[in-house]
């Protein structure tokens, strides 16, 4: 019985991709997750994200993990159908990984529309999708901390060059490192997300 958890990370920051990642385990193996200490990854310091990364990978029966780029995002937000691309993309972990069950971290208001998104483009009807399922399900706990370490490696690389700070909104590092890209080169770097609103702002303001 292949169980598999699947989680985002990054939906919401203004640069960076937007990461989807899914793990399968046979069910008898779940409590292993538990064993290592496995939560969902917001309740977690980095250093232990990446510690238990490596073991999640160790003892899981298969993995995927999928990098959106801002590129794709932005096309997708023009059209209003970002989550769309999300269940595209966790329809494509599904079909990997062609488990039993998957339970999915749903970004859409309506959970269960959501998972019937999943199952029709992966053509996989055992699709349980939940609101907080990072927090609710050991899988996709695991989930959840392979998708923001993948992220945070992907931050981390941008960083070298730029400092952008964590690629959030709410971050006043990252929005004055856009501000002064935009000012300076009157066009935004390829890794910022030009549909979001705070990026949208910046360019009207210049």
């Amino acid at each position: 019985m292949q169980i598999c958890g699947i989680d985002d990370a990054g939906r919401g920051s203004i640069l960076g991709p937007l990461v989807i990642a899914g793990l399968s385990l046979d069910k008898k193996n779940l409590r292993k997750l538990s064993a290592m200490g496995v939560k969902d990854s917001k309740k977690l310091s980095p250093k232990l994200r990446e510690h238990l990364y490596k073991k999640i990978i160790e003892i899981a029966d298969n993995y995927y993990i999928a990098k959106i780029p801002p590129k794709s995002i932005d096309a997708s937000v023009k059209k209003h159908c970002l989550n769309r691309l999300e269940a595209k993309y966790m329809a494509k972990v599904v079909s990997k990984l062609n488990p039993d069950t998957s339970y999915v971290d749903s970004c859409d208001v309506n959970p269960s529309r959501f998972g019937k998104e999943i199952s029709l483009l992966s053509n996989n009807n055992k699709i349980k999708s939940y609101h907080h399922a990072d927090s609710r399900f050991v899988i996709v706990s695991a989930a959840s901390i392979l998708a923001k370490v993948t992220r945070d490696k992907a931050i981390a690389k941008l960083r070298k060059n730029h400092n952008l700070g964590s690629g959030y909104p709410s971050d006043s590092v990252t929005v004055k490192f856009v501000t002064k890209y935009y000012k300076t080169n009157h066009v935004m770097p390829s890794f910022v997300r030009k549909s979001w609103k705070p990026v949208q702002k910046i360019v009207e303001d210049y």
